[in-house]
């Protein structure tokens, strides 16, 4: 069953990357008039990859594997970037055995202990899903109070598209959250028969008409590192820098930080907003106390 889903989505990636290039893209003479497809034909593909159309047109449809080497060749011929090639290996793969029911993932104790040290860098720990498994109190005055979201829904993809403040955190959201439905397509790729993602998609694809069209044109990317830029209705507008430890012992766990260059605007705006953070904690535990 799990092979099955890998070849349908392997096929349908394979389609959709291939109608986003032209002939004249891969060194293909354009010979002019209308074409009934759009983007490159199967047989143009099998041509520049040195196979046959009906392999090609199999591996398409889901009915045949290949090995490593076409896989090699179809990459090169469509033009697939480091992220594409390795969900596209995910998806041919070697069948790693997973088991169906996942336990509930839990913050790594040491992961944990380097949250609560990181008081003037907000972080957060991401796990399968991009679930939202912990975060320190600076990464709750940047981003939400994550403790008021129930936990089944903290996940960093459904906050950027269903909740109004997060989504407005952002200026350029659409990039924002394209970036994150790529991410979170990559990671259906380690687990087709995730249950509790396949109910994440369809809520948002019901809930989200760019989710659903970005989710449908199969766009792939790993989590690593680059920058956003905050609108924050306290520390003002802020460029961080955002980056992702992998913990050693837990693959499906990583930590992902905010930082700033030092001296900068931005720079001041997170120590700004982390005494900011603490003195809220400070009234809100005078409150409780009294």
């Amino acid at each position: 069953m799990e092979r099955n889903a890998h070849s349908s989505e392997l096929g349908a990636f394979l389609k959709a990357r291939r109608m986003e290039l032209g002939p004249s893209e891969v060194g293909l003479p354009d010979m002019g008039g209308r074409r009934r497809v759009k983007g490159l034909r199967r047989e143009e593909v099998a041509l520049l990859a040195s196979i046959s159309t009906d392999y090609y047109t199999r591996l398409e449809q889901g009915r045949r594997t290949a090995s490593p080497q076409v896989l090699d060749s179809i990459a090169r011929v469509l033009r697939l970037d480091r992220d594409q090639r390795e969900y596209m290996l995910e998806l041919a793969g070697k069948d790693a055995a997973r088991p169906r029911r996942q336990a509930v993932q839990k913050v790594h104790p040491q992961l944990r202990r380097l949250l609560d040290d990181l008081v003037t860098v907000p972080a957060v720990v991401l796990g399968r899903r991009m679930d939202i498994l912990a975060w320190n109190s600076l990464a709750a005055a940047l981003v939400t109070d994550f403790s008021k979201i129930p936990e089944k829904q903290r996940n960093y993809v459904r906050l950027v598209f269903t909740d109004p403040a997060v989504r407005a955190l952002y200026p350029d959201w659409e990039n924002v959250a394209h970036t994150g439905v790529s991410q979170l397509r990559m990671e259906a790729a380690r687990d087709p028969q995730d249950q509790r993602l396949a109910a994440l998609v369809g809520e948002l694809s019901v809930r989200d008409e760019h989710f659903r069209q970005w989710w449908g044109a199969h766009h792939v990317a790993v989590r690593g590192m680059g920058t956003k830029v905050f609108r924050h209705p306290v520390a003002g507008d802020l460029t961080l820098d955002w980056d992702t430890l992998t913990c050693a012992t837990d693959p499906d766990q990583s930590l992902v930080t905010w930082t700033a260059e030092p001296g900068s605007p931005s720079h001041d705006g997170l120590r700004f907003l982390a005494s900011w953070a603490a003195e809220a904690d400070t009234t809100a535990g005078a409150e409780t106390a009294s």
